[in-house]
């Protein structure tokens, strides 16, 4: 709950509290937690290191404000005007900046987590210290990653790997049939891939073919094995077209055939013939030469 003076000192106004602020420079809590500053004026006003967890800042103007280290996490800034407001090193987690104008705000080291940001303007957003070239993007919630990109070596790294060694294996992997899947990864990573599973045998919504569809962006390439798999054609649907530089290698146990309506999928130059296999030891005997090979082979092939 805030502290009854600091709200009462704040509520005179922009200039009495600047003053004060500047007079008592010990002084960096500020307890305004589930304060109702609801279409406040604070343009310009010192609020470094205040704490305004759960606070009611909707429709305010904070213009100019200085935020850093301020915690605003859960804070209500629905419609609010940070325009140039410095946020650096603010907790913004669960912060609902619905309809917020942050154009122009100080970002760097603000922990963006779990926001609520439809309608708002991020323009200008920058990622840098003060003193340094500034660099700004358009997307809060990515600022603090394209910084880490920008400065930070190990992550670069993680980056390259992902894009050059991830591979997706797609299947329904019953537990008779979770052989196939230990012996593709163990050989994958033997062969110094990453790879990454996505079962089919779950519940699928909206949201997990986005994710399919991510993974498969990010992937070197993906291994489907369409043996039992009755869905595969909607996440091969979220994938093939979306992707036409991510090579898909189909498997497909020798005693069956193919899903109906799989043939839609040979117009894109992505699909790759269907391996087919008796026994996991015999997929795993002709993995490299097989799988793997014709894979990189199109990878090559698509992307130059």
């Amino acid at each position: 709950m805030a502290h009854d003076e600091d709200l009462a000192r704040l509520r005179q106004g922009v200039i009495v509290w600047n003053v004060w602020r500047e007079q008592n420079p010990g002084r960096w809590w500020i307890n305004l937690i589930g304060a109702d500053l609801g279409g406040a004026d604070l343009g310009l006003a010192d609020l470094r290191g205040a704490s305004l967890i759960e606070a009611n800042l909707s429709g305010a103007n904070l213009s100019g404000a200085q935020l850093p280290g301020a915690s605003l996490g859960k804070a209500n800034l629905s419609g609010a005007n940070l325009r140039g407001a410095n946020l650096i090193g603010a907790n913004l987690i669960q912060t609902d900046l619905t309809n917020t104008d942050l154009t122009g705000c100080f970002v760097y080291g603000a922990s963006t987590w779990d926001l609520k940001l439809e309608g708002a303007k991020q323009r200008d957003l920058v990622i840098t210290r003060f003193g340094e070239p500034a660099i700004t993007v358009d997307n809060l919630e990515v600022a603090q990653f394209i910084h880490l990109l920008l400065h930070n070596e190990k992550i670069r790294n993680v980056i390259d790997t992902i894009t050059s060694k991830v591979v997706l294996i797609l299947g329904n992997f019953t537990p008779e049939r979770k052989a196939v899947l230990d012996a593709l990864r163990d050989e994958l990573r033997q062969r110094d891939y990453l790879p990454v599973l996505f079962d089919f045998d779950k519940p699928r919504a909206r949201t997990s073919l986005e994710t399919i569809s991510t993974l498969a962006h990010m992937a070197r390439f993906v291994i489907a094995d369409i043996t039992d798999a009755k869905s595969i054609l909607q996440e091969l649907q979220e994938i093939v077209p979306k992707n036409p530089s991510v090579p898909v290698q189909p498997l497909l146990i020798a005693a069956q055939g193919e899903p109906g309506m799989f043939d839609f999928f040979r117009q894109f130059k992505c699909l790759l013939e269907t391996y087919r296999y008796d026994a996991p030891e015999h997929l795993i005997t002709d993995l490299g030469e097989r799988v793997i090979a014709p894979a990189e082979a199109k990878v090559r092939e698509l992307r130059g």
